[in-house]
């Protein structure tokens, strides 16, 4: 089944020239199906980019998916026109009303800030509030699963001696987990962050079950019991040359960087980077599609308001 997608949107013409299946709203509209409806709060400066990125790993699967693009109004995006964000994305008091089947929380340029410092974060911590009631599921990622950690159960970041930057093995420690189905015992997975959130605090956390972590990047996948609230602390959606972009733009700017880590054969960055991460992407977002959002979410989304976290 395919993507829903504005024709317009960048993201429709990139995916169909890779061949995935999307659809715009009009032909979706004839079909007799409801489609998994999916909020994405976009975080990131490069909002084209991450959105096509989003959308490829959500067009990966037999169901129909239409996405809702989400910006913060508290935070004018600088790095796209601003026609773009007025033609396909909306802010929170536009959908504050609504309930959604899955919602989808990006990471963001501002870990090394505090939570507190940053300029949207009393939105963010409305759009929180609201996944709780108004959205079955909500897959958060890198800073955006550091936030949400931060405002449901008050676990800290802190600041890492030097940044986490490459693709690292992470293992399954969850197998039975419907989450991690399919996976290898070990898989590799991009992180591209300068914090990490205090291990002590999740272990004392009744509410997490870590699920993959690695030796070298440490926690990798949490969720609560339900499924309802799922945390990635690294960048799966990322593809082939993102962290070759932002390794050649921080050392243009003469910023402290290495290259990343198990990226570039031999370490060599004028080799091309190999793309390890692409199946484990894939599966990780087909299985929270399948399993906590479309077999767990009711049909009528009215009846989303209320429920409560296992």
């Amino acid at each position: 089944m395919p993507l829903i997608l504005p024709k317009t949107l960048p993201a429709y013409a990139e995916l169909g020239r890779e061949n995935v299946f999307v659809m715009h709203k009009r032909r979706a509209e004839t079909q007799q199906i409801r489609p998994l409806r999916i909020l994405a709060l976009n975080l990131m400066p490069t909002k084209i980019a991450t959105e096509t990125q989003l959308a490829r790993l959500l067009a990966n699967s037999p169901l129909q998916v239409q996405l809702t693009l989400l910006h913060t109004a508290s935070h004018e995006a600088t790095h796209v026109p601003g026609g773009h964000m007025e033609a396909f994305y909306k802010t929170f008091d536009e959908v504050c009303g609504q309930r959604f089947d899955g919602m989808i929380i990006t990471g963001a340029p501002v870990e090394q800030l505090p939570f507190e410092a940053v300029d949207y974060w009393p939105e963010l911590c409305r759009i929180l509030e609201f996944s709780k009631t108004n959205v079955f599921s909500t897959l958060h990622v890198c800073w955006g699963a550091q936030a949400a950690l931060y405002h449901h159960f008050g676990i800290e970041k802190e600041l890492l001696p030097q940044k986490m930057f490459g693709v690292f093995q992470h293992r399954v420690l969850r197998p039975a987990n419907p989450l991690v189905r399919g996976f290898d015992e070990v898989f590799w997975a991009p992180h591209s962050r300068h914090t990490g959130v205090r291990r002590d605090q999740v272990d004392a956390c009744g509410a997490l079950r870590v699920l993959a972590e690695s030796e070298e990047a440490g926690i990798y996948l949490m969720s609560t019991e339900s499924g309802r609230q799922i945390f990635v602390t690294g960048h799966p959606e990322y593809e082939k040359f993102t962290l070759d972009a932002e390794y050649r733009r921080d050392a243009a700017k003469g910023l402290p960087i290495g290259p990343p880590k198990n990226y570039y054969p031999q370490d060599d960055p004028a080799r091309e980077p190999l793309y390890r991460w692409r199946a484990h992407a894939f599966l990780l977002y087909t299985n929270w599609l399948n399993y906590y959002v479309y077999q767990n979410t009711p049909y009528d989304l009215r009846r989303l308001q209320g429920l409560e976290e296992d």
